[in-house]
């Protein structure tokens, strides 16, 4: 039995359904076992620029993309004027058959750079600027056409149910395009049916009409769209899977966490993981866990992170999560809770910038400020996640490194990550472990908030504890928290803080710094969200007899020097990989192992990488034949 590996396509206006209807092909396909992970690109608009979704499915476990599509869905123009050169040989596109004759000129949110691309290549087929033109090009290719009337499928839906209402709900054009997809696939319509309900569970009356239009779409494509390439009828289930998306890592494991205080400003892609929070905040995590998570939308960043602060020096477990133009604000603030030993933990869920950037895009671009966070040398713990799954445990070691050291922690996220919707193990709340480090109950005696201790660390008071009083301050203090600027207790308390990197990489397990996923003479460096694109990359490598090694830094700062230094002390080509035009983490390991990355292999053009473009550059690193500097560009 050959094994599955199939992506599909769906696209339209932003604010049409395009992600609702993805979240019905994803539940379907997960339930009928298969792996799933897709991924989500849009403007940074409320309605009507151009919005798609990948969702690739397999029989074995994937993490990342690819270029190819084996099927597209369209109900509007842009979406095959864009993507149909990304559907392979032996795929399909499944449209709006009312559209063929529409012009490239006509579709207004056609940008005049894309559409420049694209009148060359029409031109170059001798083809017409029209969808009928490029959808030729398409069939030239062996993709095999669909072509349906989803106006006369609801006029048709409508006169079967005697509904007439159900004639002019365009808005139903992506369920129709879902069920058509799962009929041509010859999916199981049960499956189909269920995620409807789900999804739309507490709208009975629009989950019924939207069954009656998949019911009938489904069974449109099953008896005219005979012969398709691909046949997916399911596969055993695993146990212990969950479909997640990206930002639910982080939101549940702050409850696991037992983080009770969440303070943001609305930002894409963070508020995602805010409004998840504010939608679950009465909870109940195991037996020892209870409690609430109160959720707190400020009227700025500055507000944020102040009240965040405020909330940590009660002794509750507090956060924040923002993107890098909120961050930017935030960065005063981040030095006086490094003063201060204030235990916070800030997610950055980074975007392309500078500035404004591309607001809805994807891109690394906020290692080397996260790094440099604030004015002054102070300690901080700035850490990254690779993938949803280990963003969620990822978050409860956050929060202890928090504690534990007295420290602002920066959980590194991005947009490729919160933009995911990913099958993965179900989340183990049993492996977070809370620790609260020096965090006093009682204190009898003199009590020193800031007092020298033999690690660095002194035991913490929260406010209003019996006394517990200590005193804060912008300025240089004391063991009390007066402030001074004697040099000797300057020298000393600067010391104090400091002291805590190396203790943090003296203490913390060198696979919580570093996940090696095997060294060779060709090995990777990365971080983050490239880790799946990556370790898929490498599996395709291995399937050609070509063996890449790669090791994920995940404690970024402070640096794990040595660790590093020893796992490549024997390989030959150094390779980073990253979502930013500088190679940011290459600076970095240049900087502190004192080596010379050989090869970068980098995205900035705001797109997600998939593990095609890295195979592709890795292939042609191992014979000789990239440049020093290749630059990935897939993505519409």
């Amino acid at each position: 039995m050959s094994s599955v590996d199939f992506s599909w396509l769906i696209g339209g206006p932003q604010g049409s359904g395009v992600e609702s209807g993805a979240n019905v092909f994803s539940k379907v396909c997960a339930e009928l076992g298969y792996q799933v992970f897709g991924k989500r690109e849009f403007h940074s608009n409320i309605k009507g620029e151009h919005s798609y979704f990948t969702v690739r499915i397999s029989d074995k476990t994937i993490h990342s993309n690819v270029n190819d599509v084996s099927l597209m869905i369209s109900f509007d123009a842009e979406t095959i004027f864009r993507h149909y050169d990304e559907v392979a040989s032996g795929g399909g596109i499944i449209y709006d058959s009312d559209l063929e004759n529409i012009t490239t000129d006509s579709v207004h949110t056609l940008d005049n750079y894309f559409k420049k691309r694209l009148h060359q290549t029409l031109e170059s087929k001798n083809k017409p600027f029209t969808i009928s033109g490029v959808l030729e090009m398409a069939k030239e290719k062996g993709v095999s056409l669909y072509p349906v009337s989803f106006k006369n499928i609801l006029a048709s839906l409508a006169e079967e149910t005697e509904n007439p209402r159900l004639k002019g709900l365009v808005r139903m054009f992506n369920v129709i395009g879902v069920s058509l997809s799962l009929g041509l696939i010859k999916m199981p319509p049960d499956s189909l049916l269920k995620s409807i309900d789900s999804i739309f569970s507490k709208k009975p009356q629009i989950a019924e009409i939207n069954k009656q239009a998949a019911n009938y779409s489904y069974n449109y494509a099953a008896s005219n769209f005979p012969d398709f390439s691909f046949i997916l009828s399911g596969i055993e289930k695993q146990t212990d899977t969950l479909l997640v998306q990206g930002h639910q890592g982080t939101s549940i494991g702050k409850m696991v966490s037992g983080c009770r205080f969440q303070s943001y400003y609305p930002i894409t892609p963070a508020s995602d993981e805010s409004v998840f929070l504010e939608s679950n905040e009465i909870l109940e995590v195991l037996n020892d866990r209870p409690g609430s998570t109160a959720v707190i939308q400020t009227e700025d960043e500055i507000s944020a992170i102040g009240m965040m602060i405020g909330s940590a020096l009660t002794g509750t477990r507090s956060s924040t999560s923002t993107s890098g133009p909120g961050f930017a604000l935030m960065a005063e603030a981040i030095g006086w809770a490094g003063m201060n030993e204030v235990p916070i933990v800030l997610t950055l869920y980074q975007r392309s910038g500078p500035s404004t950037g591309l607001p809805t895009r994807h891109g690394q671009d906020d290692l080397s400020f996260a790094v440099a966070a604030s004015f002054g040398d102070f300690p901080k713990v700035v850490y990254a996640s690779g993938d949803i799954e280990e963003s969620f445990y990822d978050t409860g070691r956050c929060f202890n490194y928090a504690d534990v050291y007295q420290v602002p922690v920066i959980h590194m996220m991005d947009k490729f990550l919160s933009s995911s919707v990913v099958t993965c193990k179900r989340f183990d709340p049993k492996k977070i472990t809370i620790n609260r480090g020096k965090l006093l109950d009682t204190i009898e005696g003199e009590y020193k908030r800031f007092a020298f201790t033999e690690d660095g660390i002194s035991p913490r008071s929260r406010l209003g504890l019996d006394n517990g009083i200590f005193w804060n301050t912008g300025d240089e203090s004391d063991e009390m928290g007066h402030i001074t600027e004697d040099p000797q207790m300057r020298i000393k308390m600067m010391d104090k803080r400091m002291s805590k990197l190396d203790l943090i990489l003296k203490q913390l397990p060198e696979d919580e710094q570093i996940v090696s996923y095997g060294i060779h003479d060709y090995t990777i460096i990365s971080w983050g969200s490239t880790k799946g694109p990556i370790l898929d990359a490498i599996e395709m490598l291995k399937k050609e007899g070509i063996n890449i090694g790669f090791i994920q830094i995940k404690l970024i700062h402070p640096f794990p020097t040595e660790h590093v230094k020893k796992l490549l002390e024997n390989t030959k080509k150094i390779i980073d990989i990253e979502a930013n035009h500088s190679g940011q983490l290459g600076k970095i390991f240049k900087q502190h192992v004192m080596k010379e990355i050989d090869y970068f292999i980098l995205k900035y053009s705001g797109r997600g990488m998939t593990s095609t473009e890295i195979y592709d550059s890795l292939k042609k690193i191992v014979e000789n034949k990239a440049d020093k500097r290749e630059v990935l560009e897939h993505g519409s």
